[in-house]
């Protein structure tokens, strides 16, 4: 879903935000835990957040324009 996330609505991406934060938290956890196996999936979901992030301040700067 690397490009789709400016196609999403302003709801859409807030809901996609937390979700990927829940799962950062939980990866997280699971990697000081050491029961995480593929840890450059924590790298993933970060650069996921960044996306969701940039456009979401894409959507929100756009409105007040």
């Amino acid at each position: 879903m690397k490009n789709n996330y400016r196609n999403l609505s302003v709801k859409e991406l807030t809901d996609e935000e937390s979700k990927l934060r829940s799962e950062l938290f939980n990866l997280t956890f699971q990697n000081k835990v050491g029961q995480l196996q593929d840890t450059s999936r924590i790298r993933i979901v970060k650069k996921n957040i960044a996306r969701v992030k940039t456009a979401l301040k894409e959507k929100t700067a756009g409105a007040k324009e």
